[in-house]
């Protein structure tokens, strides 16, 4: 009575490539996690945008402030350029309560501007347009960068409210920083929202391209047929297979070869004849 064959059982690599395919929902819950990301950004800028309409709104405060600590400090020539400077003046030259809150309210937002400044960086590799903003944003949220030569442009008006001398010669560019980093952070999450979906995914886990050619191969394996595949076979039975058709073929054409020879002897002895030796004999 004949076995019936059964169907060769998914060998260890199979299982193990398709176990390794199907967490798909590992790559929608990355791809969440970083529209969560995105969400959590937006949301911070918009936090330091209330905060600073609120500092906007005490602008003269500010710059009395500014006034104060500058007189204390015998520095009333140069111009507030730089954080650091303002930090300086808080720190060492701040004598009043209102002097002392308005200008921790200022380096509050600068200090938050730079922590967004990193979250950013983290949030996705970045093309050559958002880091070249980003670049720009860090530059400007550095305590020691030169602030004097910045002013912020229509439709931002804070210049408009200082005196001719204060914008051009002490305040313009202080209180021109965190529009201009405002501004130039909404330019880099208007840009990141324009970017592919699966450009926005986490670069450090580096799983999605072989995640990708695992759920190929397995596709692949999945379409080719059940039974025995001579792609599956060992070595030593794929080279005694290949030995069986080589000499079945060899005594296939020697078989036809002998065939074909024996039909031309008997050809040629029925054309001429019995044998005679060479002379005069005629038939």
């Amino acid at each position: 009575m004949p076995l019936s064959r059964q169907a060769p059982q998914p060998t260890a690599s199979v299982l193990s490539a398709t176990q390794t395919a199907r967490p798909t929902a590992s790559a929608i819950k990355t791809s969440q996690q970083e529209g969560g990301k995105m969400n959590e950004v937006k949301e911070c800028l918009r936090n330091i945008e209330q905060t600073y309409k609120i500092f906007q709104q005490q602008q003269f405060t500010f710059i009395a402030a500014l006034e104060h600590t500058r007189e204390d400090a015998h520095d009333k020539i140069r111009p507030v350029a730089s954080i650091g400077q303002v930090q300086a003046y808080m720190d060492h030259h701040c004598n009043n309560t209102t002097d002392r809150r308005i200008l921790l309210m200022f380096l509050n937002i600068c200090s938050e501007l730079n922590k967004l400044c990193q979250k950013l960086e983290a949030l996705h590799p970045g093309t050559s347009v958002t880091n070249n903003i980003l670049e720009k944003c860090k530059l400007l949220v550095s305590p020691s960068n030169d602030l004097s030569t910045i002013r912020a442009k229509y439709p931002h008006d804070v210049v408009n409210h200082l005196s001719c001398d204060e914008a051009k010669n002490h305040y313009g560019g202080v209180v021109s920083l965190i529009p201009i980093v405002l501004d130039c952070m909404k330019a880099w999450v208007a840009h990141s929202e324009k970017l592919p979906r699966n450009f926005l995914h986490n670069v450090s886990d580096g799983n999605a391209d072989s995640q990708k050619r695992t759920q190929q191969d397995v596709s692949a394996k999945a379409s080719t047929p059940l039974g025995p595949h001579p792609a599956t076979l060992t070595t030593a039975t794929q080279t005694l297979v290949s030995y069986k058709d080589y000499s079945q073929e060899q005594n296939s054409k020697h078989g036809k070869k002998e065939h074909l020879n024996g039909t031309g002897r008997n050809t040629w002895k029925y054309l001429n004849g019995p044998w005679k030796p060479p002379g005069k004999h005629s038939f």
